[in-house]
């Protein structure tokens, strides 16, 4: 199961989601800082067909976690090469350029 939450910039519709199991985690590694806010991160439970109907309406998205950026991976909207890992978790954005 994934956390997802949904926001509106102007015209961008952004998408924060991650695996549940990385929500509230504070992720250090080198220079790199993350932490999985709830605030940002928490909005409802989905499943992958939840998460799969959100990203294809977003504009935006920024995706912590094996299970959500995989399956961004194998829906197309992440190129493997464009993730990063702190602490072993993975982390991506995405972003729709019209």
């Amino acid at each position: 199961m994934f956390r997802v939450k949904n926001y509106r910039q102007g015209r961008e519709k952004v998408l924060a989601a991650c695996d549940e199991e990385v929500l509230g985690r504070q992720l250090s590694e080198g220079k790199l800082r993350l932490h999985v806010n709830p605030d940002f991160y928490d909005g409802f439970p989905a499943t992958e067909e939840e998460f799969e109907a959100q990203i294809r309406t977003c504009t935006i998205a920024n995706l912590v976690g094996e299970r959500v950026v995989g399956l961004a991976i194998r829906l197309g909207f992440v190129a493997k090469e464009n993730v990063i890992r702190i602490e072993g978790v993975p982390h991506a954005q995405w972003a729709l350029y019209l």
